[in-house]
C-alpha cells in the first residue's frame, strides 16, 4: 500500500508536524511505502483567480503533489481545527489541487445530471487537532470541519475517509497526553498492515454491500401478490399465523435474493458501461466498484438456491396444499426467474425479460400462494386475479430498461428499449398503463375475481393519464438514453393499486 501523509499545519515544528511524523514511523513499520508532503513547504497561489481553477496554470510543487496523491492507495490529512474547519492555507490547497479533470467530472443528461468522483480507488483519514473537548466538537458543533473535508471535499472526488481522530484540547493537554496521542498516531499507522479499515468498519462494509447487491426495494412486489394468492386460496382467517404461508414466503425471497445476484453476475458488461444506474435500473453496482467478487457472488447464489429448495420444501410438506402441484409451480417459477438472465433462457436477452419479470412477479409468485395454501392451479380465479397486476407492473420495467440502452445495446442484451427504441419502451409502458386500468374496471364491472377489485380501482385511472402526460413529455421521440428517476417513480406507484386494492379486499 502507498501511503501520502498530507501536514496541513502552517507550522511544520507543531503538535500536527509530530503525529504526522509519529504515523508516518507506524506506516514504515508496517512495511508500506510513505511519502509525506507538506503544505507549508509548497510555494502556490492559494487563491483561484481565474473564472475556473482549471484555467489557472499549476505551480511545479502542485504537480509533483498531484503526482503524489495519484501514486497514494491512502491519504492521511494532519491538521488543526481552526475556527471549526482547517486552516486556510489547506483549504487553498484543495481549491488549487481537487479541481476538474483531475479530482471529479461534471455531466448534464436530465435528471441524470451529477458529477463522478475520480479518484474513488483511494482511501483517507483525518487526524485533526483542536482545542476543545473532541465531543463537544462533534455532538454539540457537529464536526462542520470533520464534514466538509470527508464529504464535501475528499468524497466528492470518489475518496472514502475510513477514520477521523479527534485530538485535544490541546492548549490544556499535558506532556504525558501528548505523548499518549503521539503514541496512538504511530500505532494507526502501524494498524495499516490489515488495510486501512478497522475489522468493524470491514465488517459494516461488507454487511452493507450484501443488503445492497440483494437489492430488498423489489422483494416487496412479489410478496404483495403471493399474499393475495394465498388470501384467495384460504380467506384472511389464519394465514398470517400459517407456518406454511411464511415458508412459502422465504422460498420466494431466497429465489429472489438468487435471481438478484445472478443478474449482477450476469449482466456485469452491461452494468460495467452504464452512466445512467439508478436504485431500480443498471444493476446494484456491487462488482462495478470492486466491494464484492464474482466468487462472493456465486457463493451467495448457491446459498441462496439451497435456501429456497430447503425453506420450499418444508412449505410443501406441512402445508394444505398438493405437494406435487405446489412443487410444479414452484419449479416453473425458479426456472423463469433464473432465466431472466442465465443461460440457457436468457429472457433478457431476447427481448423477452421484461414480460419475464412481470409474470413472476405476478401470476409466478400468486399461484405459488394459492397452490401453498390449499387451492388447484386449475382454477381460473388467481390466473384473474393477477392480470391486472401483470399489466401493471409492465410499464415500470419497460421504463428501467431506458436508462439502461447504450450498455445494454454494447452487451448484446435486447431488452425493449433496445430493440424498440426509447419511444417505443415509451408506448409500450403508455398501452399496458392503460390496458392494466382497463382490466381492472372490467373485473369491478363483471364481479371478476371474487370482488379483489373495487371501485376505488378507479383511482388509477388518473395515476395512468399523469404517468402517460410525462412519458409523453419527457420520452417520446428520444433516442438518447438518461436518469429516469421521476418516471420510475410515477410507474412503480402506479402498480401499488393493483397490489394494495386487492390485498385490502382479501383480508
Amino acid at each position: 500500500m502507498n501511503v501520502l501523509i498530507v501536514l496541513g499545519h502552517p507550522r511544520t515544528d507543531s503538535l500536527c508536524g509530530a503525529l504526522a511524523d509519529a504515523y508516518r514511523d507506524g506506516a514504515l513499520e508496517a512495511g508500506l511505502e510513505v511519502r509525506k508532503l507538506v503544505v507549508a513547504d509548497c510555494e502556490f497561489d492559494p487563491d483561484v483567480r481565474e473564472v475556473s481553477p482549471t484555467d489557472q496554470p499549476l505551480e511545479p510543487d502542485l504537480r509533483e503533489a498531484r503526482d503524489s496523491i495519484e501514486w497514494a492507495d491512502h491519504l492521511v490529512f494532519v491538521y488543526p481545527n481552526w475556527w471549526g474547519t482547517m486552516p486556510a492555507r489547506l483549504k487553498g490547497f484543495f481549491d488549487r489541487v481537487f479541481t476538474p479533470g483531475f479530482a471529479f467530472v461534471e455531466y448534464d443528461e436530465g435528471e441524470g445530471a451529477g458529477h463522478e468522483g475520480l479518484l474513488d480507488d483511494k482511501t483517507a483519514e483525518l487526524i485533526v487537532t483542536m482545542d476543545m473537548p473532541p465531543w463537544v466538537y462533534r455532538w454539540i458543533y457537529r464536526q462542520p470541519g470533520n464534514n466538509a473535508v470527508k464529504r464535501a471535499t475528499l468524497g466528492y472526488a470518489g475518496i472514502r475517509t475510513t477514520r477521523i481522530t479527534n485530538l485535544g484540547p490541546v492548549e490544556e493537554s499535558t506532556a504525558e497526553e501528548r505523548g499518549g496521542w503521539l503514541e496512538k498516531a504511530t500505532r494507526l499507522g502501524e494498524s495499516l498492515a490489515s488495510g486501512p479499515d478497522s475489522r468493524s468498519t470491514r465488517v459494516r462494509r461488507r454487511a452493507t454491500a450484501w443488503l445492497k447487491a440483494l437489492r430488498l426495494q423489489f422483494y416487496p412486489m412479489a410478496w404483495v401478490a403471493y399474499s393475495i394468492g394465498a388470501l384467495a386460496a384460504a380467506g384472511s382467517s389464519g394465514v398470517g399465523s400459517s407456518t406454511a404461508y411464511w415458508l412459502g414466503f422465504a422460498f420466494l425471497f431466497f429465489l429472489e435474493a438468487a435471481t438478484v445476484l445472478s443478474n449482477e453476475y450476469v449482466d456485469y458488461p452491461t452494468d460495467r458501461e452504464n452512466a445512467f444506474a439508478g436504485p431500480f435500473t443498471g444493476g446494484s453496482q456491487v462488482l462495478v466498484d470492486g466491494v464484492l467478487e464474482f466468487s462472493d457472488l456465486r457463493r451467495g447464489i448457491a446459498v441462496a438456491l439451497l435456501l429456497a429448495v430447503g425453506t420450499g420444501a418444508a412449505a410443501l410438506a406441512i402445508g394444505p396444499g398438493s405437494p406435487v402441484a405446489g412443487a410444479a409451480v414452484m419449479a416453473t417459477l425458479g426456472v423463469l426467474a433464473l432465466g431472466y438472465t442465465l443461460p440457457p433462457l436468457e429472457l433478457s436477452y431476447r427481448t423477452l425479460g421484461e414480460l419475464d419479470v412481470a409474470v413472476t412477479h405476478s401470476t409466478g409468485v400468486l399461484l405459488v400462494g394459492y397452490v401453498l395454501l390449499g387451492g388447484s392451479a386449475t382454477d381460473p380465479l388467481p390466473w384473474l386475479l393477477s392480470i391486472p397486476f401483470l399489466l401493471s407492473v409492465l410499464p415500470s420495467i419497460t421504463l428501467a430498461g431506458v436508462p439502461d440502452r447504450e450498455a445494454d445495446r454494447a452487451a448484446d442484451k435486447e431488452t425493449i428499449a433496445v430493440r424498440f427504441g426509447v419511444d417505443g419502451a415509451a408506448r409500450v409502458a403508455t398501452a399496458t398503463a392503460g390496458l392494466a386500468c382497463l382490466a381492472a374496471l372490467v373485473w369491478v364491472a363483471f364481479d371478476v375475481g371474487g370482488g379483489a377489485y373495487d371501485p376505488l380501482i378507479a383511482l388509477s385511472v388518473p395515476h395512468a393519464l399523469g404517468l402517460c402526460w410525462l412519458l409523453r413529455d419527457r420520452l417520446w421521440d428520444r433516442t438518447t438514453p438518461a436518469r429516469i428517476d421521476g418516471l420510475m417513480a410515477a410507474a412503480l406507484s402506479f402498480l401499488v393499486w393493483f397490489g394494495v386494492v386487492p390485498l385490502l379486499n382479501l383480508l
